[in-house]
């Protein structure tokens, strides 16, 4: 498989086209690459990786002991059935579907949504009853490198469908053409998106499905940060399949406990939807792929039957927001997004030397003020035409405390609003 072509490259940061070990190269290793010999010029704050640093909630540690026997048995591939029955609980409860989700059936346990994202890559090329030579896998771009480590391993082409300012940050499915459609045999689609936050509508989810439908692919949903948004919960894949007349199929959203409970060490996470998908998946995950342990489900079961820590998380992340409204608002403008933990900051006229804008960014942030960002292009990749669409954006996480967030925020507003001073922002 040839990767999408390069754009202009510069000696300390390999190209999104670049690849380790037949897959694409990861965001936080480039970023190493590009700070690498660079002295920060203050303690550094890291705002790279979105792993929570709220504090981990105080049932977990009284049910791991509780079922603490149970690692040392094998788990079944299809997880507990307090595991399954609470999730297809918190479901119903989440989106309204009264239900309509079968445990038996219709759930699996994950460890971590990033493993059963690759993994349903794998099952979509297989399942599909499309004979053709080059098969597609549709990713958001920019992208989780999970859907391009699962396409590559699947044998599949990544079609790179632009998420920018003029599509509201979520890819446009008005813009494919019938021939990729034809050949495609799977879609990713995250809501909130990573890194923007952009969340789409159930009216979108519904053009979504009736597309998957159309052209025979599965449409699979990253709904990871769905419990992390500013005040109106963010509209379900299966809330609007449930809508449909052919319900679940073609669909499978995937959540998991990394965000929503602050548990990414955990990993545990869940796959629920497509029941006939689900079922051929689960022989090939009998066979591959690891299980869950039991007390990591009991875990699972206590954060799933408890809203409270999830609620106390979101008001976490909104007094970060407020503070980066605050803060970065006179310099870069309104810059909170519906969803998600992030930001995703316009840096747009800052390249410099071969650095495009976010890289050049990035590096001022390190070596003035010690802030610790990605680069938006290295969570992306050339496009068709040969854009990157994240080559004008930082990403920025905000999963530290409140304190640490306002300094880095100040330090980032004191560095490059003299850059960006008298910019016109679209």
């Amino acid at each position: 498989m040839s990767a999408p072509a390069a754009t202009t490259a510069h000696p300390t940061a390999p190209r999104p086209a670049e690849t380790a070990g037949g897959t694409f190269v990861s965001p936080f290793q480039r970023l190493a690459t590009l700070l690498e010999g660079r002295a920060p010029g203050r303690p550094p704050i890291v705002m790279v990786v979105g792993e929570p640093r709220h504090p981990v909630p105080d049932f977990v540690g009284p049910a791991l002991q509780r079922e603490i026997a149970g690692f040392g048995r094998y788990p079944a591939i299809r997880g507990t059935d307090a595991f399954r029955e609470t999730v297809a609980g918190w479901l119903g409860r989440r989106y309204g579907l009264d239900g309509r989700i079968d445990p038996a059936t219709m759930i699996l346990p994950l460890n971590g949504s990033r493993e059963g994202l690759f993994f349903a890559a794998l099952e979509a090329r297989m399942s599909s009853a499309k004979a053709v030579a080059n098969p597609a896998i549709l990713i958001p771009n920019p992208f989780y490198q999970a859907y391009a480590a699962g396409c590559v391993a699947a044998g599949c082409e990544p079609v790179m469908v632009p998420a920018t300012a003029e599509t509201g940050f979520l890819p446009d499915p008005a813009a494919l053409d019938a021939d990729l459609l034809a050949r495609t045999v799977a879609m990713f689609f995250a809501s909130p998106a990573n890194p923007q936050g952009a969340v789409v509508s159930r009216a979108g989810w519904l053009d979504l499905i009736a597309l998957a439908r159309r052209h025979d692919f599965m449409l699979l949903a990253d709904e990871c940060y769905s419990e992390i948004y500013r005040s109106v919960p963010p509209a379900g894949v299966l809330e609007a399949a449930a809508t449909t007349a052919d319900g679940f199929d073609r669909v499978v959203a995937f959540n998991s406990l990394s965000k929503r409970s602050n548990l990414p060490g955990l990993r545990c996470g869940f796959a629920a939807g497509d029941p006939a998908f689900l079922a051929r998946w689960t022989r090939f995950r009998n066979m591959a792929a690891p299980q869950v342990p039991e007390p990591v489900q009991a875990v699972a079961v206590a954060a799933f039957s408890d809203e409270a820590h999830v609620e106390a998380n979101r008001r976490l992340y909104n007094a970060k927001y407020a503070a980066a409204e605050r803060i970065l608002g006179p310099v870069f403008g309104p810059v909170t997004p519906e969803g998600g933990f992030f930001l995703w900051l316009d840096v747009t006229g800052l390249a410099e030397d071969g650095f495009d804008a976010g890289e050049a960014a990035t590096l001022r942030l390190w070596r003035e003020g010690g802030v610790r960002v990605v680069p938006g292009s290295y969570l992306a990749a050339p496009g068709r035409d040969g854009t990157n669409p994240g080559a004008d954006f930082l990403r920025v996480a905000l999963v530290d405390d409140l304190p640490a967030t306002e300094d880095g925020l100040s330090r980032i507003a004191d560095i490059l609003h003299p850059a960006l001073r008298g910019r016109t922002r679209a």
